[in-house]
């Protein structure tokens, strides 16, 4: 039914691509039916494996991808392709669900996960998780494609965010799952996708975690080094593991706080030169 609503809604029937990762539901088929271009999945991972065959074989600048389970109306393409004209490199759908469309868990899930990304990346996002976005194709080519399964939205998102900032958001409908007791997303992938955000930190957003680390030995080491202080101050008492232990601790904390900063910098001077580049190539393709 996904693939019928393309091409009722005005998507050209060679610009569509969908990926088969060995499916038995007879989705194959069906695509074959509709004379669609039809792949296998090239990695392993899952859906991460699927997505990322899907982007490597775009031959437009710009790709949309979206699940094949009917939740996403494929009328909220053209909102998206509207809102990517205005100079964003990617533009997620943010779902708003009808009526019985979704489990209550999983939405209150999506919300933390979302929160949690949005504290870890320095984004004010509404839904990273959406299966439903559209991507520029030329931005993926320093990806890390470190994920597996459904944590690859979020991956895509972080390398986004660190490469540009350039994303933005478009309200689109979501229903009911024609089958919800396919669903595959569980509970125990929101716990994954919560750690695979974390890991995804040090690749895409390193000051995060440093700072984090910085904040983990600095704040017991300031404790120790008053504790010392106190009671060598007060009572005459010198606790010397105590404060030699507190010393090294707030170096370190410091040391790590010092590297955040740093990175901090080097990533706002990335985003610089990048956008300098980009602007200077601009310039001369209207030359051209």
């Amino acid at each position: 039914m996904t693939l019928e609503e393309l091409l009722n809604t005005g998507v050209s029937r060679d610009k569509i691509i969908v990926v088969d990762g060995g499916s038995t539901d007879g989705s194959r088929e069906i695509a074959k039916n509709f004379k669609v271009k039809l792949i296998d999945q090239k990695y392993p991972g899952g859906k991460a494996g699927g997505v990322r065959t899907g982007l490597e074989v775009v031959e437009a600048s710009y790709a949309v991808i979206i699940d094949g389970d009917y939740t996403y109306p494929a009328s909220h393409i053209w909102d998206l392709c509207k809102k990517a004209s205005e100079g964003y490199d990617m533009v997620i759908g943010v779902r708003i669900p009808e009526p019985n469309s979704t489990n209550p868990i999983l939405r209150l899930g999506n919300w933390l996960l979302t929160k949690w990304f949005n504290l870890i990346f320095g984004t004010r996002l509404r839904d990273v998780l959406s299966g439903m976005y559209l991507i520029r194709i030329d931005t993926l080519r320093e990806a890390e494609w470190e994920t597996k399964g459904f944590s690859i939205e979020s991956e895509i998102v972080a390398h986004i965010a660190s490469l540009s900032g350039r994303i933005s958001e478009v309200p689109i409908s979501y229903r009911r799952r024609i089958e919800p007791e396919k669903k595959k997303l569980k509970v125990l992938d929101g716990f994954k996708i919560a750690t695979d955000i974390v890991k995804l930190s040090w690749s895409y957003n390193p000051v995060f975690t440093l700072f984090i680390v910085a904040s983990l030995i600095l704040i017991p080491g300031l404790f120790l080094d008053l504790y010392y202080l106190y009671h060598y101050s007060v009572n005459n008492v010198k606790y010397y593991m105590k404060g030699l232990m507190g010393v090294i601790m707030t170096l370190m904390g410091f040391q790590s706080l010092a590297l955040a900063i740093l990175s901090l910098y080097l990533k706002r001077v990335e985003l610089r030169l990048r956008r300098s580049i980009e602007v200077a190539l601009r310039r001369q393709s209207r030359w051209q």
